[in-house]
């Protein structure tokens, strides 16, 4: 449907009726001109719908969350889960699934973090692009959100967060787009938070500018709920429905507007039609059958089993011997954590803990409960039994991690150490256990400042539904665990480089470490992590060699040669990080760029490729307001994480960097350095002055070191010199600049 087929067919009132929610879930429906409403549903790991009478949520599948399913760096598995989200969707009667949420992990302490996939904008648009075609193979739509830079809970509802357009562009906004240009979502959701002082929900060089000129997004802009702070605003800026329903308040306000000419009517047909080609589309989507609840199960086991990240195995602490005897410590490995709070929080449809995980397997299994969730301090009865338990097993395994309202969506995390009662359960323990395992059970990072008392330590993340089961196939070598971060574990929160600007204040975030985000601020400065990006171990070895590069195109295509060196099946997950030349713009040391996972046999070997786009060597220059490629040797770097590299490559690239325009204000340094302008200039000062006096206080280095930086234009005034503002503008002219950046000053003529 287009423009002027809606605007033929509908009043004004029945346009603007459109553009808010019927209730708090549902779009309204015009039934007499054939369109019906639109449903929507929460639901980035699992359906969380309503029931009508608000008495709870249909039962659904509870997949891992986003930061597991990151974890998983396998994009295919991420697409099942996403078909079978929007299968169960789909069946709850719901058109569009809010999710996936992919905003980016800024600072560990994000309450909201476990909803997000990674600190890194790569893996965070392939993870997102991967489940939006899942679920929208299902004849759902995928609504990716909070766009933008909503990277904080504390005061979410209006804070403005305060970063620079490369910072934006490179990491912020980069998954999103390439989610939007690849999958091609239904819908876009607008968050809460203001950029650089502009509400995104009124944002039209965000919704518009970028999001549909630049990106070419030709779906529903819809605000977080209640993210509207003046209607009339947002519809100008291009958002087009508004969440929840406002009892027709806004509708209303939206009529007015046009009337009094202070909204064009082009925009409410804008909205309007896009809103009547997704309702339309909706209802015309045709997809699947019944759910196979016993695939979906099955899919949940494996997602889980796929999203534990083995990060130490000193002394071969896992997998346990068969019979072994083992203690289970912690009370989270009876009542675990298997996914967050908030609004997308699941109906479980099946639940269990690792304690009746374990005891179906061989070997005795002793629990004690060891610490209380709940309180602050240490227990030493729980601790003193914790303690005999451990001492009588071969295996120990603890069960350490955060109470439920310790993360969640509306407020952040207060730090990422564990709580002290578990600290000094693991010490105490550490001392009678023969072999020690640690499981963390958590949504965001944890420190693992207290690593060296344990042989062996497992992150499990909220793990869905099937954790505990995957976790028992870990434990016992059923499964070989295969999952890598996508987010690093600092040493302590005050090495995090957000931690002296998160969560800001005065109603405004400070992102000051710019494109330093995550891994890329711990590479470049060097230093040390509690383990790094792109970190996994297994209970197998692999090797990675014999890097090669060809070029298709703009883009080079990374080959690799993988072995699985060690005795059991496993999966290696091979990473790409590009390492620019040196000098030139600052840039991090090295960013991902392309990665694959690859199972392997015992003995077995592979050649894997990983196409590298011309677009991973981009920069976002500020100054040209364009994608900038710096010119050198670059560095392929090869490795299962950042900071284990197996083989590098170079290879020399050409620039594909856009001159900075030059003008008036343009500085001295600016105009000497410049290829052409830097001649001319000089050409013409030698004929206007004989004596070469200007040129030598222009080009003298101390002189250039001192006033270098001086927009050029300020020279021209004084008498003394021979530059003046016609000879600069003489320059421009030969350089063909048709527009000059003018200052406001005026300068001396000849």
């Amino acid at each position: 449907m287009n423009t002027e087929a809606t605007r033929a067919e509908l009043s004004l009132e029945e346009m603007t009726s459109l553009l808010s929610g019927a209730d708090f879930a549902s779009t309204k429906a015009l039934p007499e001109r054939g369109i019906g409403a639109v449903v929507m549903t929460d639901g980035p790991h699992g359906v969380a719908m309503n029931l009508p009478d608000w008495s709870g949520k249909v039962a659904a599948t509870c997949f891992p969350t986003a930061t597991n399913l990151a974890s998983t760096w396998n994009l295919e598995l991420i697409e099942q889960v996403g078909r079978a989200i929007g299968a169960e969707a789909r069946t709850a009667g719901a058109n569009v699934l809010l999710g996936p949420g992919m905003n980016i992990k800024r600072s560990p302490l994000g309450g909201r973090n476990f909803e997000y996939y990674s600190e890194d904008p790569l893996v965070t648009g392939a993870s997102a692009g991967a489940f939006v075609r899942g679920v929208q193979s299902a004849g759902v739509g995928a609504c990716i959100k909070h766009f933008a830079v909503n990277n904080q809970e504390t005061d979410r509802m209006r804070v403005s967060a305060e970063v620079s357009d490369r910072a934006l562009k490179e990491i912020y906004l980069a998954g999103f787009e390439q989610v939007v240009r690849d999958a091609k979502p239904w819908m876009v959701m607008a968050s809460y938070n203001r950029i650089n002082g502009v509400y995104a929900a009124e944002n039209p060089w965000l919704l518009t500018q970028t999001l549909r000129d630049d990106w070419g997004f030709d779906g529903v802009v819809v605000s977080d709920w209640g993210a509207v702070d003046d209607r009339v605003r947002s519809l100008s800026a291009g958002l087009d429905l508004e969440m929840p329903s406002t009892s027709g308040a806004s509708d209303r306000r939206v009529e007015e507007a046009v009337r009094r000419g202070d909204v064009s009517e082009d925009a409410v047909w804008s909205s309007a039609d896009r809103l009547v080609a997704l309702a339309r589309r909706a209802h015309a989507a045709t997809a699947g059958g019944p759910v196979d609840q016993v695939q979906h199960d099955a899919l949940a086991l494996e997602a889980a089993r796929e999203s534990i990240v083995l990060l130490k195995n000193d002394g071969g602490g896992l997998p346990v011997t068969p019979g072994a005897s083992i203690a289970v410590l912690g009370e989270l490995a009876e009542r675990p954590r298997i996914q967050g709070g908030g609004s997308s929080s699941v109906n479980a449809r099946r639940t269990g803990s690792l304690l009746d995980a374990l005891r179906v397997g061989e070997g005795s299994v002793r629990y004690a409960r060891a610490y209380d969730l709940d309180a602050e301090g240490t227990d030493d009865a729980l601790v003193a039994e914790a303690v005999e338990v451990a001492r009588a097993a071969d295996t120990t395994i603890v069960v350490l991690g955060l109470p439920a309202d310790a993360e969640s969506e509306g407020y952040d995390r207060a730090g990422i150490a564990l709580p002290s009662a578990q600290v000094t359960l693991l010490r105490a323990v550490s001392e009678a256990a023969r072999t020690l395992v640690v499981v963390l059970n958590s949504g965001g990072v944890l420190s693992t400042e207290w690593s060296g008392l344990a042989n062996t330590i497992l992150t499990i993340g909220l793990p869905g539904q099937a954790g505990p089961q995957a976790l028992s196939d870990v434990i016992h070598g059923r499964a070989n665990p295969s999952g890598r971060l996508a987010e690093t574990i600092p040493v302590s929160l005050a090495s995090h480089p957000s931690a002296v600007s998160f969560p800001g204040e005065g109603g405004k975030s400070y992102y000051g470490e710019g494109v330093f985000v995550g891994y890329r601020y711990f590479d470049t400065v060097g230093a040390p992590v509690g383990f790094a990006f792109g970190h996994g171990l297994g209970y197998t070895t692999f090797s990675i060699g014999d890097a090669g590069i060809r070029r298709e195109g703009g883009d080079l295509v990374l080959s690799a040669v993988v072995s699985n060196t060690g005795e059991v099946a496993g999966a290696e997950v091979v990473q790409a990080y590009l390492r620019p030349p040196s000098g030139g713009a600052r840039r991090p040391a090295q960013t991902l760029a392309g990665y694959t996972k690859v199972p392997l046999q015992p003995g077995e070997t592979a050649t894997v490729e990983i196409r590298i786009p011309r677009r991973a060597l981009a920069r976002y220059d500020e100054a040209t307001g364009d994608w900038a490629v710096d010119a050198g040797a670059w560095t392929v770097a090869v490795g299962s994480s950042s900071r284990d590299i197996r083989c590098t490559i170079q290879v020399e690239i050409e620039s594909g960097a856009t001159e900075a325009p030059l003008g008036i204000d343009s500085t001295l340094a600016e105009w000497m350095a410049h290829p052409d302008a830097g001649p001319d200039l000089t050409r013409r000062l030698r004929d206007a002055e004989p004596s070469g006096q200007t040129i030598g206080l222009l080009t003298n280095p101390m002189a250039l070191t001192m006033i270098g930086g001086m927009p050029i234009h300020r020279l021209s005034v004084d008498e003394g010199n021979a530059l003046t503002l016609d000879i600069l503008q003489a320059v421009l002219g030969d350089l063909s600049i048709d527009v000059l950046r003018s200052t406001g000053q005026v300068g001396r003529g000849e």
